[in-house]
């Protein structure tokens, strides 16, 4: 997104919780899809004044006033200097460490968009610097708020889990240069899998390989639970089509869930004569990305603990890392079959 560094100076300016009528002023840092959704978001939520977006490419900012009515920046520190409350930060990975740390400094809450940084220890510094400045720091972990996602943890509570599959999967997006499925795709999964198990993980089996992309496009990556729930995420971006969904196992129930439909099924009641009862589970209707900004608003607000911490982002994002120690190794090419005689 050519921020220059994050194009940032490190003030050390506290900002006022709420400003005016008490709306909380927030920004946007980068305008690409992630970002114009926040914005859009952002734009309609009570209590809340879109307070600018910024980014260095002039063509994103036109397109963010084509269907937001706020003021445009090409710096984050112009954006920071105009007054903001909180920032959520839509920006390139790489550029995540500086341009949380810059708006910090500055006294903003921050919501960081998946995943929280390029390592983890970026990410402990980030956090670190969050706690010092007494400000709210929230992870982009947006799948939690998906309804479904909501309707099977509800359906688990209480229950013995036995094992997690999740598939994720899609046509490779033409935007996406500078990671592979692991980052872009299955670090969801990831930190869906520790919050359903309420487990970290300690113990990760991939097996990656890079069919049409430079880096990993097809990934199956198991995994186990310090709790002993075995998971398994499949994932790539080889497939026509969209499909995200999640199987989970208990010791008395078995939850299909599919994440783009919406539609979660139960089965229970097992039988010696291998019969069962089915019902479907009622799923509710909220954006994911709207409950998101939400949740992060009411942390601010509230003063409590936003749904997603920062420690979380960084156990899933080290989770991921450890998956990409083993390199991906390219489809072997199909050899001729012999003549035969």
């Amino acid at each position: 997104m050519g921020f220059r560094d994050s194009g940032v100076k490190r003030s050390m300016t506290a900002k006022n919780s709420t400003r005016g009528n008490g709306d909380l002023r927030v920004g946007v840092i980068g305008a690409g899809v992630m970002g114009s959704n926040h914005a859009r978001v952002l734009a309609q939520l009570p209590g809340v004044k879109l307070a600018g977006v910024a980014d260095p490419l002039a063509e994103s900012r036109s397109r963010i006033t084509g269907f937001v009515d706020c003021p445009t920046f090409a710096t984050v520190d112009e954006l920071l200097a105009a007054g903001v409350d909180a920032v959520t930060i839509a920006a390139p990975t790489h550029l995540h460490r500086d341009v949380s740390l810059a708006c910090i400094a500055h006294g903003a809450h921050v919501l960081v968009e998946k995943p929280i940084a390029t390592t983890g220890a970026e990410g402990r510094e980030i956090i670190d610097a969050a706690r010092k400045k007494g400000v709210t720091l929230m992870v982009g972990h947006v799948e939690r708020f998906n309804p479904a996602v909501a309707t099977i943890k509800e359906a688990i509570r209480g229950e013995e889990i036995l094992s997690v599959a999740i598939t994720r999967v899609g046509p490779f997006p033409p935007r996406m240069s500078n990671v592979g499925v692991v980052i872009d795709l299955a670090v969801h999964d990831i930190d869906l899998i520790r919050w359903f198990t309420g487990s970290d993980i300690v113990e990760v089996q991939p097996q990656l390989t890079s069919a049409m992309a430079e880096r990993e496009d097809i990934a199956l990556l198991q995994f186990r639970t310090a709790s002993g729930v075995l998971a398994h995420i499949n994932t790539n971006w080889l497939t026509p089509f969209k499909a995200r969904t999640a199987t989970i196992a208990t010791r008395n129930k078995y939850i299909q869930g599919d994440l783009l439909t919406r539609q979660v099924t139960e089965c229970f009641g097992f039988q010696r004569d291998g019969s069962y009862s089915m019902r479907h589970l009622p799923v509710g209707y909220d954006e994911p990305l709207r409950a998101e900004m939400m949740a992060f608003v009411k942390a601010i607000k509230t003063g409590s603990a936003p749904a997603i911490t920062g420690e979380a982002g960084v156990a899933s994002l080290e989770i991921a890392i450890k998956c990409l120690e083993t390199r991906p190794k390219p489809v072997a090419a199909p050899q001729p079959h012999a003549a035969s005689k």
